[in-house]
């Protein structure tokens, strides 16, 4: 039984995530118009490690925690989630940030099908209006892209889409890790091997780093680190399903990031999209249609 005291914190923590992974968009945002997505990677996955590692510091899992027993599936994992994390910078390089967030959303909304063919979950009504409620802020959101020509923006959408595909199968990926995983095991290994992969992209040109962009991609990758323990803690400390209606705060998040720091907003349409998206990942959690995948 969670007390009220210890729910409470798992809510401030949750809403701490929202803010910190919003933040972190932001950063890259910040940076991507400039620095190429390998870079980019490079940086948010090896500064990240810091506060990784002090986290596992603090629980007495390091350097215990680093020993596995599966290390093909956190390859695999960290690999996806590596093409997965470059398909969400490429979004945000493009789009504002609350475009990109709201394409985000769409990964619970995506899981549900999915679900359905791997996990034998049922489809129920409120299944069905999600879908339909994504699919028509994806249109509005590219109506939007196409009164915004030569600015990239379809190649935002496009990135974000699969970006949401790709996270939907991360996720049924991860959950079938922490069976036997430490989080914060598959945290450190994602983040090296992202490193990694980001350095490999050195040969295909890099930018020299001014101050400015240096300070976007530390703090991207310090707060996505931070988020990442905000956001474990959270959990330990409330159920998941609890906690989810939190993350949709982002969104608030997002647009002002978008207004305070880079002065712009997303059309008219692209707003109707964004909130049509959220609306939907609303009506997973709300509806109690969230797969098993999502359950700790």
């Amino acid at each position: 039984m969670t007390s009220r005291k210890s729910f409470l914190q798992g809510v401030g923590l949750r809403l701490l995530t929202a803010f910190l992974m919003t933040a972190m968009s932001a950063a890259v945002h910040g940076a991507a118009d400039t620095v190429p997505i390998g870079q980019i990677m490079f940086w948010r996955s090896s500064i990240a490690l810091i506060p990784i590692c002090l986290y596992m510091m603090w629980l007495g899992e390091f350097p215990s925690g680093l020993r596995t027993n599966r290390p093909r599936l956190h390859v695999t994992r960290s690999v996806f989630g590596a093409f997965s994390m470059a398909l969400s910078f490429l979004s945000l390089a493009y789009l504002p940030v609350a475009n990109a967030q709201a394409l985000a959303y769409l990964a619970p909304v995506l899981v549900l099908p999915l679900a359905a063919i791997m996990l034998k979950e049922r489809l129920t009504n409120a299944v069905f209006l999600a879908i339909a409620l994504g699919f028509g802020g994806v249109v509005l959101l590219l109506w939007d892209a196409f009164e915004r020509p030569g600015e990239g923006a379809l190649i935002g959408v496009a990135a974000g889409l699969v970006y949401a595909v790709t996270m939907a199968f991360v996720r049924v990926h991860t959950k079938t890790m922490t069976q036997t995983e430490r989080a914060s095991t598959i945290a450190f290994y994602f983040a090296v091997v992202s490193t990694f992969i980001g350095l490999a992209t050195l040969p295909f040109g890099w930018v020299t780093l001014d101050m400015e962009l240096l300070g976007w991609l530390v703090l991207a990758g310090v707060i996505g680190g931070v988020a990442h323990i905000a956001g474990n803690e959270a959990v330990a400390r409330a159920p998941v399903s609890t906690l989810a209606p939190f993350d949709f705060t982002g969104l608030i998040w997002a647009l002002g990031f978008d207004l305070i720091l880079f002065s712009v907003l997303p059309g008219v349409a692209g707003l109707l999209g964004v909130f049509a998206i959220t609306s939907a990942a609303l009506v997973v959690t709300f509806a109690g249609s969230r797969p098993r995948i999502y359950s700790k």
